[in-house]
């Protein structure tokens, strides 16, 4: 027993160290890593390190540097609970692509170990046909083009065959309370993923279930014990279950995304070919040469039982038909396509294949099931060869490695061959296996956009931020986006800018309102970059537009504490972004005329929901008066053309509702008063009603000093808490330049928490008769209930281990009766 073990980590392993071998020498030849790290994976792992480092200014409950304040805990669950993201604390802050590189190779070999010994209690086989079998999952196309950047969606790799090993322990009926540890992990680990790797797991036991035969009263207990320990499972990772929920309620929507059009059969055929790179979005599913060709002789292989070919084959059906019909494609994500891809999920159809082809594969296929793989491979490649995303590298691989593998694998199946054949003809195998892991692997990174943030400028960017530190009196804005759309954790600022599928609506339409931009409809929003956005978020510095050699600059501007007071009675305005930010600054510092058409195709006013401006090159002019000396500005929003005034010239590129351009200044007010502003529109577009608003920096500064005179004192943050000393009798709206999510408690004088009023989106506290200290404290919904249920299921879960543990211990027999039966 102990030697089979030893046998079968050494399968787990070789396959292991193969696919991460292949992935590393890929990206060394390439010379590059993986793309699409950039915007979510890297910053987040240096969040993740300053965290781990006591350097965060947040807390896993709450995120102090995106978004000006938003709750991170759901975020934390999605992007962080891959368990090999923790170690990389261990390397230095400003290598986060190195970071991420590490935990997607590490990913990639655990979830490659796993499937070959899923494969092994599959079907018994050849031990290293199962390695190479294996090696094409773990570097299935998802992997090398998608889940190579995510190691957040990667985690899905390890769950799919682990939760395959649960289904196997079910069928055997064994070990369920480790079977319900393991679905814990995987849903803990990404629920997304997990979810979508249950679906699969769930199929493949029953495949296996109904693929032979068996009692049915052994079907239904084997069904019952699958149920309850996956039951059991996920509601032991119940905490992350509830929060992810309540955040995903509160979260700003996905922006719209137009069904899927016709792909045609050709390009879904085309995803099964290796080294396909380019063309429209599709499944990203190939598992290499060798597993095209086991799967595609399946059907032909008559040492697989007919009732289990059916089975497989249905399966296999049932599933590619769910990834080309739009209605099931919403299924696979939750009724709705993401902007970001619409087969995030294809890794799970990449692992049926895999066990499908290892069934046939097991069987030892014989040349009429070789020769039935080729010609429906060949059927395939021959429909496929139109697309232009078939390189010449997949004729390579398919034309040399299919005639290689073909050879060798029939050489595998002549009876007394002898052992040298047979290992020549396994090790051949192997290197055609590897070979096209490698190549495909080299091609698909070659396709990857290049990230091309090196570690020396991240340092610059991290360190003007660090210089510029006040917090909590004042916030250190990372200010434009130098490296991506998470500059504040990338550089451990205090900012605006935040891209998270569970970025709260309450925090994205306070950026919205006052100014700042968004994409993806509002979930990934930029920072404030107008004097008042900042004076209202208590930014005291933030970086340069530009930066400079050797590094940034940080740029400092006086700007009021973290929380102010809005005195009694004050109103809110909303007819224009800047009416929004003076009731919030409570006082009034713009000048937002009404524009008058001047010149060009003319525009038409509908309301306040504001002008149509004609296409075309003419332009369409706008003049408006301010007062002399004044600086403009203009908003944009939805506009989609270029924008020209004041000496300003620059390009609007937004379009309603997915990206809204922020407030963008235009210049300082001539001594006419007049601002001529000329929009040259692409097409018939929109701006606001008052587009334009000039600045008067003497009435800002004053409307500064104003407020921190009367605002806090002191202010003190925790990691999830904020609290401000206010002057004595202080009366009115305590008001936190923090968006009013919800799970935030406030209490005033050390009395009972009570939740806030929102005051245009900001966190708001009233003071009551006059109050001196006020104090708010952030808890994530669906904490607290998702605690209470994960506890409820551990003592479940001891009980049910102890009773386990309890059955299996053998009955003590006295002594006098061991005596009499020794006589006997």
């Amino acid at each position: 027993m102990k030697a089979e073990r030893r046998r079968e980590v050494l399968v787990c392993g070789a396959a292991a160290g193969l696919a991460m071998g292949a992935f590393a020498l890929a990206a060394a030849v390439r010379g590059r890593w993986p793309g699409g790290a950039d915007a979510i994976a890297v910053p987040y792992h240096a969040h993740l390190w300053d965290l781990l480092h006591g350097q965060a200014t947040g807390d896993l409950l709450f995120n102090w540097n995106s978004g000006y304040g938003v709750p991170f805990l759901a975020d934390f669950f999605a992007y962080l609970m891959n368990p090999f993201s923790w170690p990389t604390a261990l390397l230095p802050r400003d290598q986060g692509h190195l970071a991420v590189f590490l935990v997607a190779l590490a990913t990639i070999g655990l979830g490659t170990a796993l499937m070959a010994h899923l494969l092994g209690r599959l079907h018994p086989g050849p031990r290293w046909l199962r390695v190479f079998a294996a090696v094409g999952y773990g570097l299935c196309a998802w992997v090398l083009d998608i889940g190579g950047g995510a190691p957040m969606w990667l985690w899905g790799l390890v769950s799919l065959p682990l939760l395959g090993l649960v289904g196997d322990w079910c069928l055997h009926e064994r070990r369920w309370v480790a079977g319900a540890l393991c679905v814990a992990l995987a849903w803990a680990g990404n629920l997304y993923t997990a979810a979508l790797a249950t679906l699969i797991a769930g199929l493949l036991f029953a495949v296996r279930l109904f693929a032979t035969p068996r009692p049915f009263r052994h079907r239904v207990r084997a069904t019952g014990r699958a149920v309850t320990l996956t039951t059991a499972g996920v509601l032991l990772a119940a905490p992350v279950l509830f929060v992810a929920v309540r955040a995903a309620r509160g979260a700003q929507p996905e922006s719209p995304v137009q069904p899927l059009g016709p792909s045609g059969l050709d390009g879904h055929l085309a995803q099964l070919l290796p080294a396909i790179t380019g063309g429209r979005p599709l499944p990203d599913v190939a598992i290499g040469v060798l597993g095209l060709l086991l799967v595609c002789g399946l059907p032909f292989n008559r040492r697989v039982r007919v009732r289990e070919r059916a089975a497989w084959c249905a399966a296999l059906l049932l599933v590619v038909l769910s990834f080309v019909w739009t209605p099931t494609v919403l299924v696979w994500h939750g009724l709705a396509i993401p902007a970001g891809g619409p087969y995030r999920v294809s890794f799970v159809l990449s692992g049926l294949l895999v066990l499908a082809g290892w069934v046939s594969l097991a069987h030892r296929p014989d040349r009429v099931t070789l020769l039935g793989g080729a010609a429906l491979t060949a059927t395939i490649a021959a429909l496929a060869a139109a697309r232009g995303s078939v390189h010449a590298s997949t004729w390579v691989l398919l034309g040399v490695g299919g005639a290689v593998l073909l050879a060798a694998l029939a050489a595998l199946d002549r009876r007394h061959t002898d052992r040298r054949v047979t290992a020549l003809a396994t090790w051949v195998i192997g290197g055609a296996v590897l070979g096209n892991a490698v190549w495909s692997g080299y091609a698909a990174l070659g396709a990857a956009p290049d990230d091309g943030v090196s570690p020396a400028a991240v340092r610059a960017g991290h360190a003007a931020v660090r210089a510029g530190a006040d917090w909590p009196d004042l916030r250190s804005d990372p200010g434009p986006h130098a490296f991506t759309p998470n500059d504040p954790l990338l550089l451990n600022g205090q900012g605006g800018g935040y891209s998270s599928g569970y970025l709260p609506t309450v925090a994205a339409l306070l950026l919205h309102d006052l100014g700042a931009g968004w994409t993806a409809g509002g979930r990934q929003t930029g920072g404030v970059t107008d004097p008042v956005g900042r004076a209202l978020f208590g930014v005291g510095a933030h970086l340069d537009d530009a930066p400079r050699p050797p590094g940034f600059t940080a740029v400092r501007a006086p700007a009021p504490p973290l929380v102010t007071v809005l005195p009694p009675g004050a109103r809110t305005a909303t007819s224009s972004v800047w009416s929004r930010q003076e009731s919030l600054l409570g006082s009034q510092v713009y000048d937002a005329p009404l524009p008058v058409p001047a010149g060009g195709p003319a525009p038409t006013l509908h309301g306040t929901s504001g002008w149509s401006v004609p296409g075309g090159a003419e332009g369409t002019v706008f003049t408006a008066a301010c007062t002399p000396g004044s600086t403009a500005y203009v908003h944009p929003l939805w506009y989609r053309g270029t924008v020209s005034g004041l000496g300003t010239d620059f390009r609007s590129d937004g379009e309603q509702p997915t990206t809204a351009v922020p407030v963008h200044r235009l210049g300082t007010v001539p001594a006419d008063g007049t601002v001529r502003v000329t929009l040259r529109s692409d097409v018939v577009s929109q701006v606001p009603a008052r587009p334009i608003g000039c600045l008067r920096a003497d009435a800002l500064a004053a409307a500064v000093t104003r407020l921190t005179a009367a605002g806090a004192t002191r202010v003190e943050a925790g990691g999830h808490t904020l609290t401000a000393a206010l002057p004595a009798g202080s009366t009115g709206t305590a008001l936190f330049s923090v968006p009013a999510t919800e799970g935030w408690t406030c209490a005033v004088d050390g009395g009972a928490g009570v939740v806030p009023t929102p005051v245009l989106g900001m966190i708001g506290v009233p003071l009551g008769g006059g109050a001196g200290r006020v104090s708010c404290a952030f808890r994530p919904p669906g904490l607290t209930e998702g605690l209470t249920v994960a506890s409820g299921t551990a003592a479940v879960f001891v009980l049910v281990a102890v009773f386990a543990r309890l059955s299996r211990r053998p009955t003590r027999v006295p002594r006098r009766e061991r005596r009499l039966a020794a006589r006997h």
